[in-house]
């Protein structure tokens, strides 16, 4: 393997000559550059990028901790959009601002300090922490000399964060359902003990309350009261809102895996969707919102936009010491699942 010593032989300069030139860092003449560039190719040479490190204390790698990678097939975990899409948004800011990705899955472990002083000791520029829900998480007590920004999660010690909106999307859809002349709107949770739940349902409520209708607690519904692949609970909530005195003239999911299986238990029941009930979801997955019959009004969850706000965070010295918690409202696509009462 060619050295620097062997480049600048070949070259007829000096070391700290060719350095230069690799480095940037002081003026060569545009005949000197040749003789280096030429010799660099004709050897093969590469520059050790840890000497450049040593000597700046900019690696240009960024750490990614998620657990994405070992949960691939696993039957437990929540259901929704996959945080891949998040790891999307982050490569691509990241990718954009010339620097390079380093990623580790915390392979089912509790205890993410070991990463997290691994990218330290590789001198990583920062940090994201990226979970598969939006959760609350804690982190190590660890120095903080490397930034560190949560994605889809937050903390009680004020790491600054980006967090789906969940509260303003879930009123964004209902209002929108409700313009379409809509009243009576059914809503299937999901599970009660993760932080989407109440905030989707406040959401949901304060559309209504808005459009001066009345709360029924009767339309409200657990739709995953656990986190298994059973079914029956929410067949058991759809029976609920259709044997209701006045039933729902549209059902929103907790998400849109969720409304695969209402379409298939409406239809069960020789109910068609949209003409004699509607069905709205969430996350706008769209390999489900679009290839449904029909496709699938849904709220989405806005990852790929979350995981480059979260990069450019990253670098933003001002927002990170400010602790900020940055909520990032998804669109609502509208589809021909919900229909227009007259």
């Amino acid at each position: 393997m060619a050295t620097i010593y062997d480049v600048a032989a070949r070259a007829g300069v000096s070391p700290k000559t060719v350095s230069r030139v690799i480095n940037g860092d002081a003026p060569v003449s545009d005949k000197t550059r040749a003789k280096v560039e030429t010799a660099i190719a004709t050897l093969g040479y590469i520059p050790s990028s840890a000497a450049r490190v040593m000597r700046s204390s900019r690696s240009g790698i960024v750490g990614l901790i998620t657990g994405a990678i070992s949960r691939v097939g696993d039957a437990n975990r929540i259901h929704g959009l996959p945080d891949v899409f998040l790891m999307k948004g982050i490569q691509q800011s990241i990718r954009a601002q010339g620097k390079t990705l380093m990623i580790a899955d915390i392979d089912n472990r509790a205890d993410i300090e070991p990463l997290i002083r691994t990218f330290m000791e590789h001198r990583a520029e920062g940090i994201l922490y990226v979970a598969q829900y939006h959760q609350e998480v804690v982190l190590p007590d660890v120095s903080h000399t490397c930034p560190i920004v949560l994605v889809n999660c937050f903390d009680k010690t004020g790491t600054p964060a980006v967090l789906p909106d969940d509260e303003q999307g879930q009123y964004d859809l209902v209002r929108q359902i409700i313009r379409h002349g809509h009243s009576r709107i059914a809503y299937l949770t999901l599970q009660p003990g993760i932080e989407a739940t109440p905030l989707r349902v406040a959401g949901y409520r304060r559309a209504l309350a808005d459009a001066g209708i009345a709360f029924d607690t009767g339309l409200v519904q657990t739709g995953y009261p656990d986190f298994g692949y059973d079914s029956t609970p929410l067949v058991e909530a759809v029976v609920k809102l259709l044997a209701l005195p006045q039933p729902p003239t549209v059902i929103c999911c907790g998400n849109d895996e969720m409304a695969v299986r209402v379409y298939g238990i409406l239809r069960t029941r020789g109910l068609r969707v949209p003409e004699e009930i509607s069905v709205a979801g969430y996350d706008n997955h769209s390999a489900i919102a679009e290839t449904l019959f029909p496709p699938l009004t849904s709220t989405g969850l806005p990852y790929l936009r979350m995981g480059a706000l979260a990069a450019d965070m990253l670098f933003a010295e001002e927002v990170r010491q400010s602790g900020q918690m940055l909520k990032v409202v998804g669109e609502t696509i509208w589809r021909q699942s919900v229909t227009t009462l007259k």
